[in-house]
């Protein structure tokens, strides 16, 4: 049978994303794969990797929340505002008081503007931000709008600071450093970073790079598993036009409950064979719900045979 699915990776430090793809096609040799969402090589964690047809929903997968654990050294700015950068220490610093820093932090909850690192991946113009940096140049880098669902204080002893956060897609945290040092005025670079879960896959859970390829392969998730979209089911016929690229109005396999969920809906679908489920169906469809007109409009169509 084909291979397609998802596979959650505990990226070690000093490993790029891109390495742990390679890794994981030594396990499923001559299967087409890709990572959702990059992780630096001077962080680790869960790191979700798509195989087959599911390289298809990589921007999905993107979607989904992400929680890291980072820890933070305060009284120093860096170039690249992690461990790598050159510091540059900040003088007379006043260590600020544990309730001072608390309220900081909640101050970036929220739907917040972020400006990404000088040291990203994000293009300026038309060159990657790093490689300006790097030929001595400042990248002008516009803010963005991130999301940042919440904020954990785990421990504080100055000038170490350790936190925990929930974020959604985009979000920096080595910026978040940076920017709370700012809003403290004593500067602060991001140490070490852990993402410990992406949606419903958790870090205890995930493969590591020395597994066998028959642990990586109990461990691969149906590609439906994890979608951050409502699932609804739909008759054959319905599921035929969708597979043509035609909308429906459709009639629901799943009883009232389904029908009360979709009516509140306007976005994204997950759309399966009546009967199925996310781990069983070979038929994925993600569709557009369009309340006003009540009707689903087929985007993605995935036949895993």
């Amino acid at each position: 049978m084909p291979i397609h699915g998802i596979l959650s990776f505990d990226k070690p430090v000093g490993v790029t994303s891109r390495d742990a793809v390679d890794r994981v096609q030594t396990w499923f040799r001559g299967v087409h794969c890709g990572h959702a969402g990059t992780l630096d090589p001077l962080a680790q964690g869960v790191l979700l990797i798509a195989l087959g047809k599911a390289t298809r929903l990589i921007e999905e997968y993107q979607e989904l929340t992400k929680t890291y654990r980072a820890r933070l050294q305060l009284g120093l700015y860096s170039t690249t505002d992690d461990a790598e950068g050159e510091k540059t220490p900040v003088p007379d610093v006043t260590p600020p008081a544990l309730d001072r820093v608390l309220a900081t932090l909640a101050r970036f909850v929220g739907e917040i503007e972020q400006v990404p690192p000088a040291y990203s991946a994000v293009r300026a113009g038309r060159h990657r931000a790093y490689a300006l940096a790097r030929s001595g140049q400042m990248p002008a880098l516009t803010p963005r709008r991130v999301r940042i669902e919440a904020i954990e204080c785990l421990n504080y002893c100055y000038p170490s600071l350790e936190i925990e956060v929930r974020c959604g897609k985009g979000t920096y945290i080595r910026s978040l450093a940076r920017d709370l040092g700012q809003a403290l005025g004593c500067g602060a670079y991001l140490d070490e970073l852990t993402r410990t879960r992406i949606g419903p896959f958790v870090r205890d859970r995930a493969v590591r790079w020395d597994d066998s390829a028959e642990r990586a392969r109990a461990a691969l998730v149906p590609v439906a598993v994890g979608l951050p979209y409502p699932t609804i089911h739909v008759g054959e016929a319905d599921l035929l036009r969708l597979s043509r690229g035609q909308a429906i109005s459709p009639t629901l396999n799943g009883g009232p409950s389904e029908a009360a969920g979709l009516s509140s809906q306007q976005g994204k679908v997950l759309v399966l064979p009546a009967g199925q489920t996310l781990e069983s169906t070979r038929l994925v469809i993600l569709a557009r719900w369009d309340a006003g007109r009540r009707a689903l409009q087929p985007d993605k169509v995935l036949e895993l045979d």
